[in-house]
């Protein structure tokens, strides 16, 4: 632990100091909630915005008040988070006081009827309208439908193209569209209390993680479980992320207890809804062969078997019972279609263009072509070796599942913020040092600055890129030493 938190004060906060974290985040976050009901992305004939007493919020000055709002709501959410963190750090915050947080945090957005820095929502409510009206969401987009109120809310870029996502979402979002039909604001609640699953998945799994991987609960809770990625992209957004990362976590929990056939089955169900889980399939074989009897390639030849066997019956089962076929596969890559700086490769593509592309009147899409192209070698390499790395299986195996998933997210041709959740489902319970969950918080922080409140990309707005970065930082240092500014006496 570091020195400079030994010696922070319980001070004026008595016995329960997590308490004013608690109230400042739940401060935030009603901020965050009301300022996304005019900044956020909201139904385009939402009743209560589009002519309502509040219309204003979402035109003119109004809408630039409300994502000032907004951003105000999540730095004090951010600085909540961190403070609450160094109480857990220092020992005066348990699991119960971390999880009573994130239950506060969590309600605004919630409840909130928009969507928050993404359009996602609406193009998952298309694809269920796609499927029940029995297109096929794998070879359609959203344009085939006859309902405006589908088409109109899903962004531009994605109206045009078929459902990337597996059969189980499908199926779920197919009957979230039968019970709430074209009433888009009840769809985009439903599909975040739909969320719920996955988080209800996360906080059994992360006892059972804890206990296996060595790290702390009231850190993996805070971590996962009350960070901003998880209150304000996973269910805020809402993304379908959270209930893929629930079913890998409480899947991966399950084959560690020596429960193969249940937890391999859970992984698959995560691999249904996002394909991004089945990258922790190959590690669980591993851990699998290693709970067996025999030993060497036998043991795995069994494991490989049996999970293979269990993910042919679970996954058919899904796939015919969402009524669709495999066309999904060829979709997994269609985010590639999106070009930002967060993937490692594309910007060493863009970074290569703006070196070199001026001088030579080159267009930058060449530049970023090669860099993928490399960027998904690399990615090949780093899973190979992961996994082979993995073969003496048990919790090591586990470790590098998590390596791997983080190699996905930053080394595939596009990242979105809320894919770091994928390594972080299991990462969280690793034995953290303060120094690397300070790493954690400053990505965490910065990731609500790529898209504005509504989904827009703002990762080419330098000046805000510069002061969201600024912020992350401080956000990090912070965790480790408490007030890094020196603006306070007690310092």
């Amino acid at each position: 632990m570091a020195p400079e938190m030994a010696t922070e004060q319980v001070g004026r906060s008595g016995q329960r100091p997590w308490r004013r974290p608690l109230v400042l985040g739940t401060v935030g976050s009603v901020l965050i909630l009301v300022g996304g009901l005019g900044a956020a992305a909201g139904a385009v004939r939402d009743p209560l915005m589009s002519e309502g007493p509040i219309s204003w919020m979402r035109y003119g000055h109004g809408k630039m008040l409300a994502a000032l709002v907004v951003y105000l709501g999540y730095v004090l959410l951010v600085t909540a988070w961190v403070r609450l963190g160094r109480h857990v750090l220092a020992g005066r915050a348990g699991t119960r006081p971390v999880l009573l947080a994130a239950a506060c945090w969590t309600v605004p957005p919630l409840v909130a009827p928009v969507a928050l820095f993404t359009r996602d929502v609406y193009s998952y409510l298309a694809q269920g309208a796609i499927a029940l009206q029995g297109f096929d969401p794998f070879t359609v987009g959203p344009t085939v439908l006859p309902e405006p109120e589908f088409i109109e809310n899903v962004h531009p870029f994605w109206q045009s193209t078929p459902a990337p996502y597996g059969p189980l979402f499908i199926l779920l979002v197919k009957g979230i569209v039968a019970v709430t039909g074209t009433n888009i604001v009840a769809g985009v609640l439903a599909v975040k209390l739909t969320n719920l699953l996955g988080l209800a998945l996360l906080l059994w799994a992360l006892p059972r993680l804890v206990r296996h991987l060595g790290g702390s609960l009231p850190v993996a809770a805070w971590l996962l479980v009350a960070g901003p990625l998880t209150v304000v992209h996973l269910l805020g957004g809402p993304h379908n992320d959270l209930l893929m990362v629930g079913f890998l976590a409480a899947g991966t929990a399950l084959v560690l207890d020596r429960r193969h056939v249940a937890g391999i089955a859970l992984v698959t169900l995560g691999v249904a809804v996002k394909a991004s889980a089945a990258v922790a399939l190959p590690f669980l074989v591993w851990v699998w062969a290693g709970h067996l009897a025999s030993a060497g390639w036998r043991a795995f030849a069994r494991a490989c078997a049996g999970a293979v066997a269990v993910f042919a019956v679970v996954f058919g089962a899904v796939t015919l019972a969402a009524g669709v076929d495999l066309g999904w596969v060829t979709m997994v890559n269609a985010s590639s279609r999106l070009v930002n700086w967060l993937s490692l490769p594309t910007a060493a593509g863009e970074l290569l263009h703006a070196v070199f592309g001026g001088l030579l009147d080159l267009s930058r899409d060449p530049f970023v072509t090669v860099t993928r192209v490399l960027g998904t070698v690399l990615l090949v390499v780093v899973l190979a070796r992961q996994w082979w790395a993995a073969r003496v299986g048990g919790v090591a195996a586990v470790r590098r599942a998590g390596v791997a998933l983080f190699a996905v997210a930053v080394l595939s041709p596009t990242m979105l913020p809320w894919y770091l959740t994928w390594a972080l489902a299991i990462a969280a319970a690793w034995a953290w040092k303060p120094r690397q969950l300070a790493v954690a918080v400053g990505l965490s922080a910065f990731m609500a600055a790529p898209y504005s409140p509504e989904g827009e990309t703002m990762l080419y707005v330098w000046g805000l890129m510069i002061a969201a970065i600024a912020l992350s930082v401080l956000a990090a240092v912070s965790l480790v030493r408490p007030d890094p500014l020196r603006l306070s006496e007690r310092s």
